[in-house]
Order: C-alpha cells, then structure tokens, then sequence
C-alpha cells in the first residue's frame, strides 16, 4: 500500500505515521506538507532515513505539487487543515483557503488521477454544531450541519464537497469525524497543551467563563486506530463519527491539571472571556464505527497522564512555539 498523507508534519498526522508504520512497516507513506507555524519538521524527522518514508514540502493549493504526490498512490488520508477556532475568528481566509479550496484540489487532482482505492477525508465533529445539553441526542453521521466558527464552517463545506465528489465523479472518498484529540506534539494553542505548559512554566490556565463548556476526548493514537479500521473496513461513501465517549467539562480538565501540579484554583486559574460563539456541548454517536469492530484503547486516564509527562519531558519542542500561541490569549 502507498499512502498519501497530507498534513503529516502535523500534530495527528505525524502520530499517525509512528502509529501505521509500527502496524504496517511494508507501506509506503508520503507526506505532502506547507510546514505551516504547526507542521514541523521535528515531528517527523525521525522518519526520514526510512526507505517507505517520503517528505514532500507543498501547498495542498497547488495542483501540481499535488498531481506529483499522487504518483504511485492508491490511499490518501486528507488531513491538511488549519484547525484552531479562535485563529478562524480572527482572520478567516487561510481556513475557507486550506480547508475548502485545499480540499477542493485534493479532490480534482484524485479524480484526474483515477487510480485511488480510497480517499479518506478527514472531517470533525464541529461541523454538526453543538448541544445546549447532554439531554439532546448525539449527532449521527446523517444529522444536519450546524458549524458555529468559520474553521468549522470550512471543513463542513469541505465535507459537502467531498461527498460531491463520490456521488458525482465515484471518487472512493470516506468521511471520518473524530473528537476532540489530545497526545503529544500538540500545537500550544489548544486547550490541554496550553494547559499543561502554562502550568510548567509557572502560569496559569486560562478558563473561559465558568470552564462549563464540555468537549469528547479522545487520544491520538486511538483516533490512528480508527483511522485504520475505516481503511481496511469502511464503505465508500459513508461517513464515521470516531469518539472515545471521554465527555469532560474545561473545568474537570483544568481542576484534574490543578490535582497532578498540586495547586489551587487560585495559584492556578485564570478566568478569561469566552470566545465568540462558543460552542457549549459537542456530543457524537459512533455506533456505527463500532459495528466495523474498533474501539478505543486508552483509557483518559492513562493517555492524560502520559500526555502530561510528555509535555514535562519536551521542553525543547514546545518552548520555542509558545510564543505564537501566546497571542491568542
């Protein structure tokens, strides 16, 4: 098998890699990647000398990097995405840009290409919207869309598109739409590794609001996992939701953080706005991934906790990046 991964130097798609080629060493991986402030090199360096491995640095906007990637292909996973809510709120053209038009390559250059066994979009949970509680049902594959940022408004219609492209052009394209994830080399913007950095460096998590807004965690390498299911398992044209059924208030992620450091909320706690419409609950249903036969494997528990000792072990690779993510406070 010859994969197409974009957005590998990122944070989901470089665990992927370590995950597939510790399952798959025989596969070929080829990565196409902008090296964008969250893809970076240090996350997949490991792999260069590894004949099965190859880097292209690439713009998923350009056709013909693309059409040179696909050479040899017979999977591509799409992941190459901007993917962080509060920066779509600020400026929204470099999502509707990689999202939507970055997709919308992706799917041309395949169909031209004509010799994929399977396009596995990845997609998210966002784009149904949120709950206003856990007394409303969770969201199944065929649920309307609702997106409430511009990043997720994005990859909806990223989605829509995709699914386009199978009805109209038989493209073997999947949709995967997975939970929050968290593990290591997760970009410092996002909650738990600003979380945890903060703590290390002596400041404080910042909470918006009350920390009551609740999110579906689910561990890296589970969501690589499921990945893999939907590859070997998953029907061309149908979309999966993926979750690890972890529902956590902010607050019970920050006060379990509190706990490890053995702080108070005082000493430990910063109270900050919350951010233009803040999604309040997201709540999926993955029955159906389920009935291909995959489950989650980490518990929160143990992937917390490695997670955390992950970021106190690496300094080197999340200082320097910190800066950047400090602007979005």
């Amino acid at each position: 098998m010859k994969i197409l991964l974009t957005g590998g130097a990122g944070f989901i798609g470089s665990n992927f890699i370590d995950y597939w080629f510790s399952k798959h060493p025989q596969d070929v991986i080829v990565v196409l990647d902008k090296l964008t402030y969250a893809g970076r090199m240090e996350n997949i360096n490991h792999h260069l000398k590894n004949k099965n491995f190859k880097f292209i640095k690439g713009d998923i906007c350009d056709a013909k990097i693309v059409r040179q990637a696909l050479d040899g292909v017979n999977i591509v996973i799409h992941m190459a995405a901007e993917s962080h809510n509060d920066r779509s709120i600020v400026g929204a053209p470099p999502f509707i840009q990689s999202n939507f038009t970055g997709t919308y390559v992706m799917l041309e250059e395949s169909v031209a290409y004509g010799k994929l066994d399977k396009f596995l979009m990845f997609s998210t949970d966002e784009v149904y919207g949120d709950k206003s509680s856990l007394d409303e049902p969770a969201s199944l594959e065929t649920d309307a869309f609702k997106p409430s940022s511009p990043y997720s408004a994005s990859k909806a219609a990223a989605d829509l598109l995709a699914f386009s492209y199978y009805r109209t052009f038989k493209l073997p394209v999947i949709i995967s739409r997975a939970n929050n994830n968290y593990g290591p080399r997760q970009f410092p913007e996002k909650f738990i590794p600003r979380a945890i950095t903060n703590l290390i460096e002596g400041k404080k998590i910042p909470l918006m609001g009350e920390g009551k807004n609740m999110r579906d965690w689910i561990h890296v390498d589970d969501t690589s996992s499921a990945v893999e299911v939907l590859l070997e398992k998953g029907k061309i044209g149908e979309a999966y939701n993926i979750s690890a059924h972890n529902l956590k208030t902010n607050k019970e992620i920050a006060n379990k953080l509190l706990s490890i450091f053995k702080l108070t909320e005082s000493k430990g706690l910063e109270i900050i706005p919350h951010r233009l419409g803040h999604d309040f609950i997201y709540n999926i249903n993955d029955a159906k991934l389920r009935k291909l036969g995959w489950k989650p494997k980490i518990s929160f528990e143990q992937g917390f906790e490695s997670t955390v000792s992950w970021y106190k072990k690496n300094k080197s690779w999340w200082q320097p990046l910190k800066s950047s993510a400090e602007k979005l406070k």
